[in-house]
């Protein structure tokens, strides 16, 4: 891919390239929507992600071109700020904006991107394209910013820049994924632990609905508002920053105050969530793998019936999952709203489990999912 890449950026720029990144993409393996919620999630990086290549120019402008899309920007430095179009280079414009407010100058530069993580399926190829851009220009540029601080940064990007209300998750497990680790996040304290993901005779299959969704545009925004009017409420007896600062039972001693229903599911969810990623994690201590994939169905459930972020399309590849007998676990993984599902498969059971699930989806559906094997990669890197 390097080789490739800085072909390319020869080819586009008639420069030749002077350094080459990557970031990753990452899938969360459980833990759905509460993020947001100051809970726990089990998040970890994937060896799909965003590749960048770049050198500085003498045009007088930072100049954005993609291998993935037909849309290319460039603008000068000091046009940056407040320069969100609708485009894919939003995101590396907004960190560069970011830097910019932090009084770093940033020269004029050309930057090449590509990625291979579907766009608009759950799998953060916006996050992976934000931290991309920030750990190469902390890099090339010797900005001194720490991981942590670039992850920050990147989402405010997604929160302020962008329009979306999300939270840190996205962005922390692209920068601090390791090898064959799940990374159990506090989303409240940004406190985490790496857990030794140890699948033995399992592989993770992600399967891509291939029903894009953009987040901006989706229903996203207002699971956050539901969320937010649950605390509200709550907070008329208990004093409470997040949500997921209750356990179960302590939530059904208060619930009395939510008096609509939809409301009530969204929050019942939320609290019932963050104990299934307690129990998640010490099933992979335990090496209870088993544990682990019925946690990933019950999770499933709720995000279907009490938090309403699945579909149909989703909701087929689950179904298909629980009645193909190599799978011991599966579920939506991601905001929702179509994007992707994982499923814990049994190695050497790939091709068939393709073919079959490729056939039932097709019946139900009208169109093909996209079924991808990864394994659990490294956070950024410099090539």
């Amino acid at each position: 891919m390097k080789f490739n890449l800085e072909e390319k950026f020869a080819q586009l720029f008639n420069q030749n390239a002077v350094a080459t990144y990557f970031a990753p993409g990452r899938v969360n393996l459980i833990g759905e929507h509460i993020d947001y919620n100051g809970g726990l999630v089990m998040p970890c990086a994937i060896t799909m992600g965003t590749w960048l290549t770049l050198s500085p120019n003498q045009e007088g402008k930072i100049r954005f071109k993609s291998l993935n899309f037909d849309e290319h920007g460039e603008m000068k430095p000091a046009e940056i700020q407040n320069k969100n179009q609708g485009f894919w280079f939003n995101y590396p414009v907004g960190i560069i904006n970011e830097m910019i407010n932090d009084g770093h100058q940033i020269p004029t530069l050309d930057m090449l991107y590509y990625g291979n993580v579907p766009i608009g399926s759950g799998l953060s190829s916006s996050a992976s394209i934000e931290i991309a851009t920030a750990f190469a220009l902390n890099d090339f540029l010797a900005l001194g910013y720490d991981k942590l601080q670039l992850v920050k940064m990147a989402k405010r990007v997604e929160n302020e820049f962008i329009g979306v209300n999300s939270g840190i998750m996205d962005q922390y497990a692209v920068a601090f994924g390791e090898k064959d680790k799940a990374i159990v996040l506090d989303c409240d304290t940004l406190k985490s632990k790496l857990v030794e993901m140890d699948l033995g005779d399992y592989v993770l299959a992600i399967i891509n609905t291939n029903k894009p969704r953009a987040l901006a545009e989706s229903k996203y925004n207002e699971r956050v508002a539901e969320c937010q009017t649950a605390l509200k409420l709550l907070n008329e007896e208990i004093s409470l920053h997040n949500l997921c600062e209750l356990t179960f039972e302590k939530f059904a001693l208060h619930s009395h105050l939510i008096q609509d229903e939809t409301i009530l599911k969204r929050a019942t969810h939320v609290i019932k969530e963050n104990d299934r990623v307690h129990l998640a994690a010490k099933a992979l201590n335990n090496g209870q793998l088993q544990e682990f994939g019925r946690l990933m169905y019950a999770s499933h459930e709720s995000l279907k019936d009490l938090y309403e972020v699945s579909g149909k399309e989703l909701d087929t590849i689950v179904d298909f999952c629980i009645n193909y007998e190599p799978v011991i676990g599966a579920r939506m993984t991601g905001a929702g709203f179509g994007g992707c599902a994982m499923a814990l498969l049994k190695k050497g059971s790939e091709e068939d489990f393709a073919k079959q699930l490729s056939d039932y989806y097709f019946e139900r559906i009208g169109y093909y999912a996209a079924i991808y094997i990864s394994e659990i990669g490294n956070g950024p890197t410099k090539l």
